[in-house]
């Protein structure tokens, strides 16, 4: 039994018992309830190291309040204080005193069988008026008797209490143990300055159009989009030009978002089907360091975490200027963990231009269970589907003339592109007495159709074996089908050697896909196509496994990576092989034709099919390693390097093709500082980087997709800090880069040399109450600069520099939200080109590159109002 005592030192040895004990126990992993008794001995609660005591407000002294105050406060792997939430108010003025004080603590993690897992721990607060002279008064546990921390008088301070040691006993026989909820998933090692968990946290009062968004938190992110609000966003990342996904492997708790075969863009990954706010952090990792790292892992991977701390039934409705509407339904049981949600949504926008409107619903659920007492299972569902239009690229020279507005479109039958995605995933994870393990096993199915007009009335030029025929139009229809299936999974084992702790992880990866990819030019009167650029049937599979280690010779350095290998193989019926009539002098060919592509030929005497099979493998083996070293009061210093893949387009596969994969080489070198600066929580990193590509992926207008180029290099500095106190979140990066050609030298097209961004979220409750409840405000801003882009022809775009701000209120079970997007109006060119297009003349086209762009969204205004019921602690 923790007993009261009087002097500091006692007092505090009594709160460190209570804390010790956490004032609680995991019962289940995943899950949260009350129990008596002390805690398993795999199971060891949150110990408070270091602590600041709450100060009784002056603005209470009036009144001489006595009040308690109940925190839950969620202490991550770290030991830090990363989320507060009142359970039972005291006053505005009480409980941000408890607040301040609660954001400064400091803990040794729960730990469940060896490893630091996040937990949420109560913690009360009892004021009671300084007497005359001031004296400490004790705390008081909500059932009464069990203190936890003293309330300290404004001026003269109270006595200092010393901090508890991670020592302290932690349990007595006997004890009654309130609650202590240890949740979330088996952790990855950090691997230094170049890996980012970024934890959304306040940061989602900024405004943000999609899931995408979340990725701008870490350091170089530049997303744009000339597709529409349905397609992916084009994301450029350390000097790549990843476009929508070819050089950045996407993730969502594991589940694979590429596209594999996609021939508008091998590694496509669409992230629309993710509603923002069941995104709990993302993860990027910038570069391939780690051996759980796949396919397009070359600029780095992003794996998005999903969970919902907003508990209850919330319902909210959204309008916006241009005609927007979303409605919005999240739901997660008070007695569940964040894992266990529902959430559905339906949007609807006219768009800001000329063909740019856009419909879309989306259902997502995920439920959380434990299973056997140490492990728990995890079922995701995703149901999406949108229909929208595309404004495509507008001249400059038409713009200039009038002839296009900014927010115009040089062909209006960019219409009808759609895109689905269903996918089912489940995931079990159980940590034993020395080994973690996960298995995961997930089926995709994955649509689109898009419509895309780069060049206008260019390509369709007459061909000698033709019929005279005007230009009929440059306009793209492709349809993509994808079935995935696949699984990963490892295990951990965890032990001591050299008298430290070690760690030795084997595992594996395994997808296969069944693919159609069809491409066709479609006349511009009439919108039937005339010609198929590709038509391709493939089967393609990638099966990896790895080795990862995370190895300390002493305690001041650990060595973390291992090595992969994967293997690829691809099976590719190309359905038209033939892509164009052999000529006049072939015995089939008794006529001049317009075109005659996909068609059985007689060439000579000799018939052949007009389809093609071709098959390759190959294999990869890929080491990569951090070293750490640190951390030397607050600072920890890193080495990175590793080798990654890119598979390639299954167009280019050719009948033993030996190497049917790019690599690429990266370095890091970087230094990193986490600490406390006062009541302030800091992190900042800085980096230098360096990778290099075999072969590089360049945008082809003319194909409306990239096509193969030489090798590159890419060399840049990338810096970020994130504060954190008990009103405010900050955070901001910035990433500068050279990116060139291995053999012209010239600059990577595209590619800006400097992304700065800074997001900010102000949150209190203020002075006043209504029916005794407290009004909460939050206000959050984000800025973008990016720097100016090299154009093909010695072109260079101009700079982008945008601010979004949101404000809101809520009390009791209501919220109100008043945003902008874009908010001084910026008239910006999202994306810019310099390319050859005629989209006028339809005779004799022009060769000569005008600049065109497409236009970023002006200011958006919108308004929400949301309802949350049933949602207790």
């Amino acid at each position: 039994m923790c007993h009261r005592h009087k002097t500091p030192a006692s007092r505090v040895a009594r709160a460190a018992c209570l804390i010790g004990l956490g004032l609680g126990v995991p019962v289940a992993w995943g899950s949260s309830a009350s129990a008596q008794g002390a805690a398993p001995a795999d199971v060891t609660p949150p110990v408070v190291v270091d602590h600041v005591d709450p100060v009784y407000p002056a603005s209470a002294l009036a009144e001489k309040k006595h009040a308690d105050v109940v925190l839950a406060l969620t202490v991550d792997v770290d030991g830090h204080v990363s989320k507060i939430d009142v359970l039972q108010s005291g006053g505005p003025d009480l409980d941000e005193a408890a607040t301040i004080a609660a954001r400064q603590w400091t803990f040794t993690p729960a730990i469940r069988g060896g490893k630091p897992v996040a937990s949420r721990i109560k913690v009360p607060f009892h004021f009671a008026p300084p007497a005359s002279p001031p004296e400490v008064v004790e705390t008081k546990r909500p059932e009464d008797e069990l203190p936890v921390h003293p309330s300290v008088p404004a001026a003269p301070a109270a006595e200092p209490l010393p901090a508890p040691t991670p020592g302290t006993p932690t349990a007595a026989e006997g004890t009654s143990v309130k609650e202590v909820d240890v949740y979330g998933r088996i952790q990855r090692r950090n691997l230094g300055t170049a890996d980012y968990d970024m934890t959304i946290g306040q940061l989602a009062a900024v405004p943000r159009t999609n899931a995408s968004d979340a990725l701008k938190l870490a350091p170089g992110f530049l997303l744009t989009n000339e597709g529409g609000s349905g397609h992916a966003e084009q994301v450029f990342l350390r000097g790549f030009d990843a476009r929508e996904g070819q050089d950045l492997e996407f993730t969502v708790d594991g589940v694979p978002m590429n596209d594999a075969g996609n021939y508008h863009g091998n590694g496509y990954a669409d992230t629309h089907f993710i509603i923002p706010e069941v995104i709990n952090s993302v993860r990027v990792l910038e570069g391939p360091y780690a051996p759980q790292q796949g396919d397009f892992a070359v600029a780095g991977s992003a794996d998005y975490h999903l969970g919902l701390d907003r508990r209850g039934l919330t319902a909210e409705y959204t309008i916006g200027t241009f005609n927007t509407q979303r409605f919005l339904l999240l739901w997660g049981p008070s007695d569940s963990p964040p894992g266990t949600f529902g959430a559905a949504e339906y949007y609807t926008t006219d768009g800001f231009g000329v063909n740019r409107q856009a419909k879309r619903g989306t259902a997502m659920g995920q439920y959380e269970f434990p299973v056997g007492g140490k492990g728990v299972v995890r079922v995701n569902a995703t149901a999406y589907a949108t229909e929208y239009a595309s404004a495509g690229v507008v001249r400059e020279d038409d713009y200039e003339s009038g002839r296009v507005g900014f927010y115009g479109t040089e062909d209006p039958n960019l219409v009808g592109n759609t895109a689905t995605r269903f996918s089912l995933a489940a995931t079990y994870e159980n940590r034993l007495k020395q080994i973690d393990i996960s298995q995961q096993l997930f089926v995709v199915h994955r649509t689109m159709r898009l419509l895309e007009d780069w060049t206008g009335f260019l390509d369709d030029v007459q061909q000698p074996t033709q019929a005279p025929h005007p230009q009929r139009g440059d306009l793209i229809d492709f349809h993509f089908d994808e079935l995935t299936f696949g699984g990963r999974g490892f295990a951990r084992w965890r032990g001591e050697a050299f008298g430290l702790k070690q760690e030795l992880e084997g595992g594996y990866f395994a997808r296969v896909d069944q693919t159609t990819s069809a491409q066709y030019r479609d006349m511009a009167s009439n919108g039937d196509p005339y010609l198929t650029d590709a038509n391709l049937t493939s089967t393609l599979a990638d099966v990896g496994v790895y080795v990862d280690a995370n190895v300390r010779p002493v305690s001041w350095l650990a060595l973390r990576g291992g090595v992969r290998a994967d293997m690829f193989l691809f099976d590719v019926l190309n359905n038209c092989a033939v892509p164009s009539s052999v000529g006049v002098d072939s015995p089939s060919n008794q006529y001049l034709e317009v075109d005659q592509p996909c068609l059985s030929e007689l060439e000579q005497g000799f018939y052949r099919e007009p389809t093609q099979r071709t098959t390759t493998g190959d294999g990869a083996i890929m080491p990569r390693g951090t070293l750490v070293a640190g951390p030397f009061d607050h600072f920890e210093f890193t080495v990175s390097a590793g080798t990654g893949v890119r598979s390639v387009d299954p167009s280019y596969v050719a009948q033993g093709l030996a190497t049917p994969f790019v690599n690429i080489q990266s370095e890091d070198l970087g230094v990193s500082y986490t600490g406390q600066l006062g009541s302030v929580g800091l992190v900042a990193k800085s980096g230098f980087f360096q990778t290099r590509s075999g072969q590089d992926l360049l945008f082809d207008p003319s194909q409306g997709r990239s096509t193969l180029a030489s090798g590159s290099t890419r060399d840049g500095w990338t810096g970020s800090a994130r504060a954190l106190g008990s009103f405010f979140d900050i955070a901001a990066n910035a990433t500068a880069v050279k990116a060139t050609f291995d053999d012209t030298h010239l600059l990577v097209p595209y590619v800006p040399d400097l992304v700065v961004r800074a997001d900010a979220a102000l949150f209190h409750e203020l002075p006043w109450r209504i029916h005794n409840q407290p009004i909460r405000a939050v206000v959050g801003y984000g800025v973008s600069y990016v720097g100016r882009r090299p154009l093909p022809y010695s072109e260079f775009s101009n700079i982008i520099f945008i601010s979004d701000a949101s404000a809101s209120l809520a009390w009791n079970i209501w919220s109100v939200r008043l945003g902008a997007q874009n908010l001084f109006d910026s008239k910006y060119r999202l994306g810019e080109y310099n390319y050859a297009s005629d989209f006028h003349s339809q005779a004799e086209p022009t060769l000569a590159p005008e600049r065109s762009f497409t236009a970023g969204a002006p200011r958006t205004i919108f308004l929400s109002l949301a309802a949350t019921l049933g949602g207790g602690s």
